[in-house]
Order: C-alpha cells, then sequence, then structure tokens
C-alpha cells in the first residue's frame, strides 16, 4: 500500500490522537476542519478491523454534509488529492470513493434522510452538525454504527445555541466521567498556515459579534443583545474598598453522568458570585461555578465564606436550599465558620427581569467591574448571549441575586437635596 503522508498542525493531532468513540468539535473559519475529517474518513477507511476486534469490510464510512452538493462542494475535490495512491475507483454521480482494500467512503446529504438508511457503518463525520436535523443522528446514524461499535465525529463552526452546542456541552461533560465522549475546541488562530494579518484584517472589518463566532468559534454570538460588550469593565483590583457579600445560584445535584443524548438537560450549574460593593459600584471578585453533588456544593459555598468574609451570604430559597443547608451546617461546625446566610427569592419576578433589573442598568453606567480571571470568559458568554432560551445563564442569576442582599449609603457621598434612588442605577 502506497505511503500516505499527512500534517496536522496540534489541535488537529489533538482531535485525530484522541481515543474517544465520539468526538465532538467547535471550530473557527479556516481553522483546518475539512482537512482533518478528510484524513479520519481515509485511515478509518483503510482499516479492516477496529479496537474492538470487529471487521469491518462490509461496513462504510460516510461524510454526512447539511446537502449532497454542499458536502461535494466541501469534501469530495479533498478527499480524491489526500487518498490518492489508495483510490481504487471514484463514482462522480453519487459522491462514492471506492478504496484499494474495498472498503468505502461516500458523500451524503442529511437533507436526504432516506438515503442514509439501511447501511452498516463503521465511522461518521457529521460535517456543520448546526445546520442539520438531530434526529439524523438519533434515529439513522447512531443505530448503524452499533453493529461494530463504530465512531462518530462532529464538527462544525457555532451557530448560537441550538442542539449542536447542547451535544458539545454533552460531549464535555461525560469526558469526565468515561472514554466514550469528548469535547474540543479549536479557533482560527490555531491554524499556523494562516497569517496573523489575515486575522486581523478580518477582525478589522467584520462585526465584534460574528468574528467571535466565525473565527474564534464563540457559540455567544447569537446572543439576545440585551448586553452590549463595550459596557463591559474588566480590572485588576477595585477602584475602593468595599464590603463583600455572596449569592448563591443552586442548580440541581450531580454531574450528568448516565445521561443519553435524548435527555440532555441544559446541565445548569451551582453559581457562587462573590462581589465587593461600594459607592463606586459592584467589583465582582469571583464567581465559582460547576454541577456537584451536594456535599461537594455545601463545601464550595463555605470555603468562599472562609476565604472572602463576607458581610452576607445569600442563597436562593425552596427545595434546593433545604437540602443543602444540613450539609452547610455540618460544614459550619466543622471549619468554625458561621457566615450570616440570608434567604434569596424571585420577588414574583420571571428569571429575565429579575437579571435585567438587576444588572442592565449597572453595565450600562459602568457600575458592575469584572476582575480579570479565568471565570471571565465563561460569565461573558452568558452575558452577551442573555436572553437566548438556549443559553446557560445560571452565573447571571447568581450575580443579580447581589441587589437583594447587598446595601450601599450613599448619602454621605452627595448632597442629600441630590440624593437619587438606588434604583437609577439600574436604568429601569
Amino acid at each position: 500500500m502506497p505511503e500516505l503522508n499527512f500534517v496536522l498542525h496540534d489541535k488537529q493531532l489533538e482531535i485525530f490522537n484522541s481515543p474517544a468513540r465520539f468526538k465532538v468539535a467547535a471550530a473557527g473559519r479556516r481553522g483546518g476542519k475539512s482537512y482533518l475529517s478528510a484524513v479520519a474518513l481515509i485511515i478509518e477507511g483503510l482499516k479492516e478491523t477496529n479496537e474492538h476486534g470487529y471487521n469491518l469490510k462490509s461496513k462504510e464510512v460516510f461524510y454526512v454534509a447539511p446537502t449532497f452538493q454542499q458536502g461535494k462542494k466541501i469534501m469530495w475535490k479533498m478527499l480524491k488529492e489526500l487518498g490518492e495512491g489508495v483510490i481504487e475507483g471514484v463514482v462522480e454521480n453519487t459522491g462514492v470513493l471506492k478504496l484499494v482494500n474495498g472498503r468505502t467512503i461516500t458523500i451524503c446529504g442529511s437533507d436526504r434522510p432516506d438515503t442514509l438508511r439501511g447501511v452498516g457503518l463503521s465511522f461518521v463525520v457529521m460535517d456543520e452538525y448546526a445546520d442539520m436535523k438531530p434526529e439524523v443522528w438519533d434515529l439513522i446514524i447512531r443505530p448503524a454504527l452499533s453493529d461494530v461499535e463504530g465512531g462518530a465525529m462532529f464538527i462544525g463552526t457555532p451557530d448560537g445555541k441550538n442542539h449542536f452546542y447542547d451535544l458539545w456541552c454533552f460531549a464535555g461533560k461525560m469526558s469526565e466521567e468515561t472514554d466514550e465522549w469528548a469535547a474540543f475546541h479549536f479557533n482560527s488562530m490555531d491554524n499556523p498556515h494562516i497569517k496573523n494579518k489575515e486575522i486581523e484584517a478580518a477582525r478589522l472589518s467584520m462585526s465584534a459579534s460574528a468574528f467571535r463566532q466565525e473565527y474564534e468559534a464563540s457559540f455567544a454570538a447569537g446572543g439576545g443583545g440585551s448586553f452590549k460588550e463595550e459596557h463591559l469593565k474588566i480590572e485588576e483590583k477595585a477602584d475602593e474598598v468595599g464590603a463583600v457579600y455572596i449569592a448563591v445560584d443552586l442548580a440541581g445535584f450531580g454531574d450528568g453522568a448516565g445521561m443519553v443524548k435524548s435527555a440532555i438537560a441544559k446541565l445548569d450549574e451551582t453559581a457562587i458570585s462573590v462581589v465587593e460593593v461600594s459607592s463606586k459600584g459592584w467589583f465582582v471578585v469571583d464567581i465559582i461555578h460547576g454541577r456537584w453533588d451536594v456535599r461537594e456544593t455545601s463545601m464550595r459555598i463555605i470555603k468562599a465564606a472562609k476565604d472572602y468574609h463576607p458581610v452576607a451570604l445569600g442563597i436562593e430559597s425552596g427545595s434546593l436550599k433545604n437540602a443543602v443547608m444540613p450539609y452547610l451546617d455540618d460544614q459550619m461546625r466543622r471549619m468554625n465558620i458561621y457566615p450570616r446566610i440570608e434567604p434569596l427569592s424571585h420577588g414574583g419576578k420571571k428569571k429575565t427581569e429579575r437579571i435585567l433589573w438587576a444588572l442592565q442598568g449597572r453595565f450600562e453606567h459602568g457600575r458592575i467591574t469584572l476582575k480579570k480571571d479565568h471565570w471571565n470568559r465563561a460569565f461573558i458568554d452568558q452575558l452577551l448571549d442573555f436572553p437566548n432560551p438556549m443559553a446557560h445563564d445560571d452565573l447571571l442569576d447568581s450575580l443579580a441575586y447581589i441587589d437583594q442582599i447587598a446595601t450601599t449609603n450613599y448619602s454621605q457621598f452627595v448632597d442629600v437635596e441630590e440624593y437619587e434612588p438606588l434604583d437609577s442605577w439600574t436604568g429601569i
């Protein structure tokens, strides 16, 4: 068999070398996702047995695009060029490559699902999965892989928060518990073959939202527009020392292990916002977030209280608070820390209204500053996407609760006759 010579950059190699059976990759434009897909298709097509010991001779390899025409345009020429020397035959009109070992690689369109039925598969690439109906994977492709425990790679550029985003989040969560799934992210800048000046030219000519989606592969670009990026302030330290408050928005306890694709939920996270409140506004020191069991959740909350010494610690009322309180009591006795715990409530408002009331005006007036830290990206993604119903808002909800427990005495800074109600800062 002729020798094949493929050159993959670091991010492509990371995905290619992953042992995960199902790989979900969010990629920026010109990041090299099509090249990676072609290499994977050829390598998988040349296998005669897989790691599970199954004979693959009678199984097919599919490249599935939103339409057949799109698949031919993206992949057909590249496959023929990269596979030169191992391709025995080509059927142009149906998009089928026959390899020297007798196996085939077929270009398919998800818009014609009936053409995908009735075959046994060993490997499939689902390209631009965001533009496909999820039923194509759930009802047709996934069952076709079962005979030989075949694998799949989902790859595409984000298009807001949709089923591709859900699957990417699910893969990331499941990768913590099983080697069956893995989630990857690489942007256009990860491709060393694209010159920096080309990236910068695109940045200058495109909107910030479009650039984040197309080049940075950000799922946040399809946001609701309630908050503007230009209103964000990120600093190393606060302008003025203030009192610390902590607000906790509890999610269901657990890590999502054991969930199946059809049962994917939003996978909400518990979020613990630590905010320093002064006459200058809110300085968001930290937002600790994750999906933990009830015991670890209680430990995270008390550790935050130990580290930051809040004036008050607010926890959303309800069944989740009732569930975590016995564990919090144990942690407080164990660590000899007894923060003042305040109940938080919805106040008769919908979540969207509460978040907008507490945060929108403050951001617009420069009254909220984020401390530069690793959690910024997750928070900003949620902020710019709000109120997209497909997006997470746990970090925003936690921060908005600070409005219920934080108090600031403004009268010492302004003349009483000129004093304005606090609500004026919210802009509502």
